[in-house]
Protein backbone atom coordinates (compact mmCIF):
# COMPACT_ATOMS: atom_id res chain seq x y z
CA UNK A 1 0.00 0.00 0.00
CA UNK A 2 1.75 3.61 -1.21
CA UNK A 3 1.67 6.17 1.45
CA UNK A 4 -0.33 9.12 1.06
CA UNK A 5 1.13 12.37 -0.45
CA UNK A 6 0.90 15.86 1.40
CA UNK A 7 -2.83 17.39 1.35
CA UNK A 8 -3.93 19.62 -0.68
CA UNK A 9 -1.49 19.68 -3.81
CA UNK A 10 -3.87 22.37 -4.93
CA UNK A 11 -7.19 23.65 -3.30
CA UNK A 12 -9.62 25.91 -4.45
CA UNK A 13 -8.43 29.58 -3.15
CA UNK A 14 -10.65 30.53 -0.08
CA UNK A 15 -13.46 33.39 -0.21
CA UNK A 16 -13.56 36.02 1.83
CA UNK A 17 -15.93 35.21 5.03
CA UNK A 18 -18.64 37.48 5.19
CA UNK A 19 -20.55 37.96 8.41
CA UNK A 20 -22.94 35.49 9.40
CA UNK A 21 -23.60 32.39 11.74
CA UNK A 22 -21.63 29.84 10.33
CA UNK A 23 -22.38 26.25 11.61
CA UNK A 24 -19.21 24.10 11.27
CA UNK A 25 -19.32 20.61 11.32
CA UNK A 26 -16.07 19.05 13.17
CA UNK A 27 -14.02 15.63 13.13
CA UNK A 28 -15.95 12.85 14.79
CA UNK A 29 -12.29 11.18 15.38
CA UNK A 30 -9.54 11.52 12.79
CA UNK A 31 -8.77 15.20 12.56
CA UNK A 32 -7.83 15.10 8.86
CA UNK A 33 -11.94 15.11 8.04
CA UNK A 34 -11.70 19.01 8.50
CA UNK A 35 -13.00 20.54 5.80
CA UNK A 36 -10.88 23.32 3.88
CA UNK A 37 -13.68 25.58 4.18
CA UNK A 38 -14.47 24.58 7.83
CA UNK A 39 -10.59 25.82 9.07
CA UNK A 40 -11.48 29.24 6.37
CA UNK A 41 -14.26 30.02 8.89
CA UNK A 42 -12.79 29.39 12.10
CA UNK A 43 -9.65 31.22 11.29
CA UNK A 44 -12.00 34.55 9.89
CA UNK A 45 -14.13 34.21 12.89
CA UNK A 46 -14.93 36.62 15.61
CA UNK A 47 -16.31 34.74 17.84
CA UNK A 48 -16.18 30.66 18.42
CA UNK A 49 -19.29 29.19 20.13
CA UNK A 50 -18.61 25.61 21.58
CA UNK A 51 -20.40 23.01 23.70
CA UNK A 52 -17.14 22.43 25.36
CA UNK A 53 -14.66 25.43 25.06
CA UNK A 54 -12.12 22.91 26.54
CA UNK A 55 -12.22 20.59 23.53
CA UNK A 56 -12.76 22.89 21.18
CA UNK A 57 -9.85 24.41 22.24
CA UNK A 58 -7.50 21.23 21.65
CA UNK A 59 -9.61 21.19 18.13
CA UNK A 60 -8.66 25.10 17.19
CA UNK A 61 -4.67 24.18 18.24
CA UNK A 62 -4.21 21.03 16.21
CA UNK A 63 -4.69 23.14 13.64
CA UNK A 64 -2.51 26.17 14.69
CA UNK A 65 -5.55 28.75 15.25
CA UNK A 66 -6.69 30.92 18.01
CA UNK A 67 -10.13 32.33 18.57
CA UNK A 68 -12.34 34.03 20.73
CA UNK A 69 -14.28 30.95 22.96
CA UNK A 70 -17.75 31.03 24.57
CA UNK A 71 -19.45 28.13 26.11
CA UNK A 72 -22.43 27.25 24.32
CA UNK A 73 -24.24 24.00 26.36
CA UNK A 74 -27.35 22.98 27.99
CA UNK A 75 -27.00 24.95 30.22
CA UNK A 76 -25.66 28.63 28.39
CA UNK A 77 -27.19 28.16 25.13
CA UNK A 78 -29.78 31.03 25.87
CA UNK A 79 -26.64 33.38 27.00
CA UNK A 80 -25.00 32.33 23.60
CA UNK A 81 -27.69 32.95 21.58
CA UNK A 82 -28.24 36.73 22.53
CA UNK A 83 -23.97 37.19 22.27
CA UNK A 84 -24.54 35.53 18.79
CA UNK A 85 -27.27 38.32 17.90
CA UNK A 86 -25.66 41.16 19.56
CA UNK A 87 -22.21 40.21 17.45
CA UNK A 88 -23.87 39.31 13.93
CA UNK A 89 -25.68 43.14 14.57
CA UNK A 90 -22.32 44.93 14.61
CA UNK A 91 -21.27 42.63 10.94
CA UNK A 92 -19.03 39.63 12.59
CA UNK A 93 -18.62 36.40 12.22
CA UNK A 94 -19.83 33.73 14.52
CA UNK A 95 -18.95 30.37 14.22
CA UNK A 96 -20.78 27.66 16.07
CA UNK A 97 -19.26 24.25 16.95
CA UNK A 98 -20.46 20.83 19.03
CA UNK A 99 -17.98 18.58 20.74
CA UNK A 100 -17.71 16.42 17.46
CA UNK A 101 -19.86 16.42 14.18
CA UNK A 102 -22.41 18.15 12.46
CA UNK A 103 -23.99 20.66 14.88
CA UNK A 104 -28.09 21.01 15.97
CA UNK A 105 -28.09 17.21 15.78
CA UNK A 106 -29.30 16.26 19.11
CA UNK A 107 -27.09 19.72 20.54
CA UNK A 108 -27.73 22.57 22.30
CA UNK A 109 -26.57 24.88 19.76
CA UNK A 110 -30.16 24.36 18.50
CA UNK A 111 -31.26 27.36 20.87
CA UNK A 112 -28.83 29.29 19.06
CA UNK A 113 -29.69 28.79 15.81
CA UNK A 114 -33.43 28.97 16.19
CA UNK A 115 -32.77 32.35 17.74
CA UNK A 116 -30.60 34.04 14.99
CA UNK A 117 -32.89 32.80 12.23
CA UNK A 118 -35.94 34.28 14.43
CA UNK A 119 -33.64 38.00 14.65
CA UNK A 120 -33.63 37.58 10.40
CA UNK A 121 -30.04 37.41 10.56
CA UNK A 122 -28.21 34.99 8.22
CA UNK A 123 -27.29 31.58 9.28
CA UNK A 124 -24.57 29.07 7.16
CA UNK A 125 -24.09 25.26 7.05
CA UNK A 126 -20.44 24.56 6.96
CA UNK A 127 -21.50 20.72 6.15
CA UNK A 128 -18.94 18.26 7.35
CA UNK A 129 -18.38 14.72 9.67
CA UNK A 130 -21.24 13.42 10.42
CA UNK A 131 -21.75 10.21 12.93
CA UNK A 132 -25.29 9.66 12.23
CA UNK A 133 -24.05 9.59 8.10
CA UNK A 134 -21.54 7.82 8.48
CA UNK A 135 -23.04 4.74 10.44
CA UNK A 136 -25.78 4.76 7.68
CA UNK A 137 -22.87 4.44 4.69
CA UNK A 138 -21.36 1.28 6.50
CA UNK A 139 -24.74 -0.37 8.17
CA UNK A 140 -25.95 -1.95 5.22
CA UNK A 141 -29.34 -1.03 5.54
CA UNK A 142 -31.59 1.23 3.80
CA UNK A 143 -30.90 4.48 3.60
CA UNK A 144 -33.30 5.91 1.62
CA UNK A 145 -35.98 6.73 4.28
CA UNK A 146 -34.83 7.35 7.32
CA UNK A 147 -36.04 8.64 10.31
CA UNK A 148 -33.52 10.04 13.49
CA UNK A 149 -34.26 9.33 16.79
CA UNK A 150 -31.67 10.80 18.78
CA UNK A 151 -31.91 9.66 22.75
CA UNK A 152 -33.57 6.94 23.80
CA UNK A 153 -35.00 7.76 27.60
CA UNK A 154 -32.79 6.23 30.15
CA UNK A 155 -34.93 3.70 31.70
CA UNK A 156 -36.92 0.93 30.55
CA UNK A 157 -40.51 2.18 30.64
CA UNK A 158 -39.65 5.37 28.99
CA UNK A 159 -37.67 3.50 26.17
CA UNK A 160 -39.95 0.80 25.77
CA UNK A 161 -42.67 3.97 25.15
CA UNK A 162 -41.20 5.71 22.69
CA UNK A 163 -40.10 2.24 20.43
CA UNK A 164 -43.87 1.46 20.82
CA UNK A 165 -44.50 4.91 19.18
CA UNK A 166 -41.98 4.45 16.25
CA UNK A 167 -42.99 0.44 15.95
CA UNK A 168 -45.53 1.51 12.97
CA UNK A 169 -42.75 3.41 10.90
CA UNK A 170 -41.69 1.87 7.96
CA UNK A 171 -38.26 4.30 7.71
CA UNK A 172 -34.55 2.85 8.85
CA UNK A 173 -34.36 4.62 12.33
CA UNK A 174 -31.17 5.82 14.05
CA UNK A 175 -30.42 6.13 17.30
CA UNK A 176 -26.99 7.43 19.41
CA UNK A 177 -26.51 5.42 22.81
CA UNK A 178 -23.91 5.77 25.15
CA UNK A 179 -21.74 2.41 26.27
CA UNK A 180 -22.92 1.71 29.54
CA UNK A 181 -27.00 1.69 28.66
CA UNK A 182 -26.14 -0.04 25.00
CA UNK A 183 -27.27 -3.49 26.18
CA UNK A 184 -30.17 -2.90 27.95
CA UNK A 185 -31.17 -0.41 24.88
CA UNK A 186 -30.85 -3.10 22.26
CA UNK A 187 -32.72 -5.68 24.88
CA UNK A 188 -35.37 -2.91 24.69
CA UNK A 189 -35.39 -3.06 20.98
CA UNK A 190 -35.58 -6.44 20.36
CA UNK A 191 -38.58 -7.18 22.58
CA UNK A 192 -40.29 -4.13 21.02
CA UNK A 193 -39.49 -4.21 17.22
CA UNK A 194 -38.22 -7.64 16.75
CA UNK A 195 -35.79 -9.51 15.12
CA UNK A 196 -35.32 -6.62 12.74
CA UNK A 197 -31.62 -6.24 11.11
CA UNK A 198 -29.50 -3.83 12.51
CA UNK A 199 -25.90 -2.43 13.12
CA UNK A 200 -23.87 -1.18 15.78
CA UNK A 201 -21.37 1.40 14.93
CA UNK A 202 -18.49 2.64 17.73
CA UNK A 203 -15.20 4.86 17.29
CA UNK A 204 -16.44 5.93 13.69
CA UNK A 205 -13.48 7.73 11.60
CA UNK A 206 -11.18 5.97 14.37
CA UNK A 207 -8.35 3.77 15.01
CA UNK A 208 -10.76 1.04 16.71
CA UNK A 209 -13.78 1.74 14.29
CA UNK A 210 -16.33 -0.81 14.96
CA UNK A 211 -19.52 -1.89 13.15
CA UNK A 212 -21.19 -4.65 14.29
CA UNK A 213 -24.00 -6.30 12.26
CA UNK A 214 -27.33 -8.63 12.91
CA UNK A 215 -30.42 -9.37 13.78
CA UNK A 216 -31.74 -7.03 17.11
CA UNK A 217 -32.43 -10.17 19.36
CA UNK A 218 -28.85 -11.26 18.79
CA UNK A 219 -27.15 -7.87 19.06
CA UNK A 220 -28.57 -7.61 22.52
CA UNK A 221 -26.82 -10.31 23.87
CA UNK A 222 -23.32 -10.01 21.06
CA UNK A 223 -20.35 -10.15 23.73
CA UNK A 224 -18.78 -7.25 22.13
CA UNK A 225 -21.58 -4.85 22.85
CA UNK A 226 -21.83 -5.29 26.77
CA UNK A 227 -20.92 -1.92 27.61
CA UNK A 228 -18.14 -0.54 24.98
CA UNK A 229 -16.14 2.19 25.16
CA UNK A 230 -16.93 5.24 22.77
CA UNK A 231 -19.90 6.87 20.74
CA UNK A 232 -22.13 4.60 19.49
CA UNK A 233 -25.21 4.77 16.86
CA UNK A 234 -27.76 2.21 16.17
CA UNK A 235 -28.91 1.68 13.03
CA UNK A 236 -32.39 -0.20 12.88
CA UNK A 237 -33.69 -1.60 9.46
CA UNK A 238 -37.57 -1.31 8.47
CA UNK A 239 -40.12 -3.24 9.78
CA UNK A 240 -42.54 -5.42 6.83
CA UNK A 241 -45.35 -3.90 6.18
CA UNK A 242 -48.31 -5.86 7.89
CA UNK A 243 -51.04 -7.21 5.60
CA UNK A 244 -54.65 -6.30 7.07
CA UNK A 245 -56.80 -8.85 7.27
CA UNK A 246 -60.27 -9.60 5.60
CA UNK A 247 -62.10 -8.77 9.00
CA UNK A 248 -59.37 -5.61 9.24
CA UNK A 249 -61.17 -4.75 5.68
CA UNK A 250 -64.59 -5.53 6.73
CA UNK A 251 -64.12 -3.38 10.17
CA UNK A 252 -62.64 -0.66 8.20
CA UNK A 253 -65.36 -0.74 5.58
CA UNK A 254 -68.52 -0.85 7.68
CA UNK A 255 -67.31 2.41 10.12
CA UNK A 256 -66.80 4.40 6.81
CA UNK A 257 -70.04 3.38 5.68
CA UNK A 258 -71.22 4.91 8.39
CA UNK A 259 -70.01 8.03 6.41
CA UNK A 260 -69.50 7.72 3.03
CA UNK A 261 -71.22 6.40 0.12
CA UNK A 262 -69.56 2.64 -1.06
CA UNK A 263 -66.76 4.21 -3.54
CA UNK A 264 -65.81 6.83 -1.09
CA UNK A 265 -65.40 4.51 2.03
CA UNK A 266 -63.68 1.63 -0.54
CA UNK A 267 -61.17 4.61 -1.63
CA UNK A 268 -60.60 5.97 2.04
CA UNK A 269 -59.72 2.46 3.53
CA UNK A 270 -57.44 1.49 0.08
CA UNK A 271 -55.18 4.33 0.90
CA UNK A 272 -55.41 3.69 5.23
CA UNK A 273 -54.79 -0.51 4.59
CA UNK A 274 -52.51 -0.61 1.45
CA UNK A 275 -55.37 -2.70 0.16
CA UNK A 276 -56.85 -2.57 -4.12
CA UNK A 277 -59.46 -0.15 -4.26
CA UNK A 278 -61.79 -2.41 -6.75
CA UNK A 279 -62.23 -5.41 -3.95
CA UNK A 280 -62.79 -3.19 -1.15
CA UNK A 281 -65.58 -1.57 -3.52
CA UNK A 282 -66.99 -4.81 -4.12
CA UNK A 283 -67.28 -5.68 -0.63
CA UNK A 284 -68.96 -2.36 0.36
CA UNK A 285 -71.94 -2.79 -2.09
CA UNK A 286 -71.85 -6.60 -0.07
CA UNK A 287 -71.87 -5.29 2.80
CA UNK A 288 -74.76 -2.53 2.10
CA UNK A 289 -76.68 -5.71 -0.01
CA UNK A 290 -76.70 -4.39 -2.95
Amino acid sequence: MSEPGPFPPTAPPPRRVEPGLYLVATPIGNLRDMTLRALDVLAAADLVLAEDTRVTAKLLTAYGLKAKLERCDDHASTRAAELAIERLRNGEVVALVSDAGTPLVSDPGFVVARAVIAAGLPVHPIPGPSSLLAALCIAGLPADRVLFAGFLPPKTAGRKSMLEDLKSQRQTLVFFESGPRLRDSLTDMAAVLGPRPAAVARELTKLFEECVRGPLDELAVHPKLDGPKGEIVVVVGPGEAEVASAADADAALAEALTRLAPGEAASEVSRALDLPRKPLYRRALELQGK
